[in-house]
């Protein structure tokens, strides 16, 4: 964090909240209000040998570190980079005889670092490690229970001759990680792959409708202002998907984050209504029917979760449609549960190559987003975009490219223009324009030269299905 941005931020105290920041000047939709590195950060366990160490990038192919054999990196540049935190770390995992988990791993650097630079204020952050909130006092038994294994572990990996803590400022750590640590995603930002502690990030409090978002970009997180802010309007971001009714947001918050949420969305209600929206008029269904449909559509997502896990894509196929075939006479066009089952439906069909069909169901998640979302919501973003590229491969060309321009104009606030997944959205958008030229001039001829491409060029296949919903912005146990 740069000393401008630092003077653009102040650091308050609420009643009720606890800390938070409050902006010192005036930001616009896409301003970056900070930027900032971890303060420490570590690959996912089952993700070690396919992403960089370092910058957190998939690779096909990465540098094995010769001494440890357990930390992989793009190239010797990453390597070099990596070195002063990773040096305590190769040493203790050689002496250890095999790498601790994520949890384990992140702890112990973050640990190596305050050895190296004590516990005060780093440079560059507005709180210290010592002053994170660890919520240890409010965990239940379970959690105290893996807490406790943490540190036996954590112990256990330990050396010696490193600086020797006690076992409440470990299990502090631990809290602070519970509660603090943030996801990192791969460079276009649709997979997890680690976790990081960014202690300026952490005094941002929680709002369902927030006014910024965080985003993972070049190796630091920006946050980026989703709205028009104001000096002394506080700083928002949200920690869990909006897509869920009020009640159910404050459950999830108060079991993951130990906090009632108060914000006017959950005080009001507000969307709560479209979200458990039911047909209107003449043909408007019963209240059982109602009843009977949201419980089947729960338990066929929980059906599908099975299927999709194993891989049985075409079942997948067959539990949507059944599913949307007792849902659309009952359920209104904003209902969540209609739209969890259109994203499934279009994202497996997509992948199976079926993209007419996936195109229709991805029109109808789309348009539910659009009543429900915030308009610069980076998860809407993202689902636009993947619905623009369904509707370019079905051949639909005039809503491929609307959607893909709408996607771009999203992702240019809540992404910036130098993330990777915007500059790929670009190229998309340029294409896009140059096909729809050709449409516009002749049809007959646009859809004889895209029949030959796909002729002589087989169509990239989309992402296999993953049962992993966009990374989430801090990484909790659900």
């Amino acid at each position: 964090m740069t000393k401008g941005e630092m003077e653009s931020v102040e650091v308050f105290t609420s009643e009720g909240k606890g800390r938070g920041l409050k902006a010192q000047k005036e930001f616009l939709p896409g301003d970056v209000i900070f930027a900032e590195p971890a303060y420490a950060a570590v690959v996912f366990d089952s993700l070690t040998h396919v992403v960089c160490h370092t910058c957190f990038k998939r690779q096909e192919r990465l540098h094995r570190c010769g001494q440890c054999k357990f930390a992989h990196y793009c190239d010797r540049t990453c390597q070099r980079a990596a070195w002063l935190n990773h040096k305590n770390e190769c040493s203790a995992i050689k002496k250890h005889g095999k790498a601790p988990t994520e949890n384990i791993r992140l702890a112990a650097r973050i640990m190596w670092k305050i050895e190296r630079e004590g516990s005060g204020l780093s440079e560059g952050c507005l709180v210290s490690i010592d002053d994170l909130q660890n919520h240890v006092d409010n965990f239940g038994e379970e959690e105290k229970k893996e807490l406790h294994a943490d540190v036996q572990s954590f112990l256990e990996f330990w050396p010696p001759q490193s600086q020797q803590f006690g076992m409440q400022y470990i299990s502090h750590v631990f809290g602070v990680i519970s509660c603090n640590g943030f996801t990192l995603s791969d460079q276009r930002g649709l997979q997890a792959v680690g976790v990081g502690i960014f202690p300026n990030l952490c005094q941002v409090n929680h709002d369902c409708w927030p006014n910024c978002t965080v985003i993972f970009n070049n190796g630091k997180i920006e946050l980026r202002a989703l709205s028009k802010i104001s000096p002394g309007d506080e700083l928002s971001v949200s920690y869990v998907d909006f897509l869920n009714v009020s009640e159910e947001r404050r459950k999830q918050l108060k079991r993951q984050y130990y906090f009632d949420c108060t914000c006017e969305h959950c005080k009001k209600q507000i969307k709560d209504d479209l979200m458990l929206a039911v047909k209107q008029g003449e043909s408007k269904p019963s209240a059982e029917t109602v009843k009977e449909v949201v419980q089947f559509s729960k338990d066929t997502l929980e059906k599908i979760n099975k299927a999709r896990i194993e891989g049985l894509y075409h079942e997948v196929v067959k539990m949507c449609r059944e599913c949307l075939k007792k849902q659309e006479p009952v359920l209104g066009d904003t209902n969540i549960y209609l739209l969890r089952i259109l994203s499934i439906a279009s994202e497996v069909l997509s992948y199976l190559q079926m993209f007419e069909e996936a195109a229709d169901y991805a029109k109808k998640m789309v348009d539910g987003y659009m009543k429900i979302y915030h308009p610069n919501n980076a998860q809407l973003g993202m689902a636009v975009m993947r619905a623009g590229v369904t509707h370019w491969h079905a051949g639909l060309i005039e809503a491929g490219h609307g959607l893909i321009c709408k996607a771009y104009a999203i992702l240019l606030i809540t992404h910036g223009p130098s993330h990777p997944i915007t500059k790929d959205l670009e190229v998309m958008r340029v294409q896009t324009e140059m096909e729809l030229r050709m449409f516009q001039q002749n049809e007959f001829m646009y859809y004889k030269m895209r029949e030959a491409a796909l002729q002589n060029q087989k169509i990239q296949v989309m992402p296999e299905p993953s049962n992993e919903t966009s990374p989430g912005l801090f990484h909790k146990k659900e």
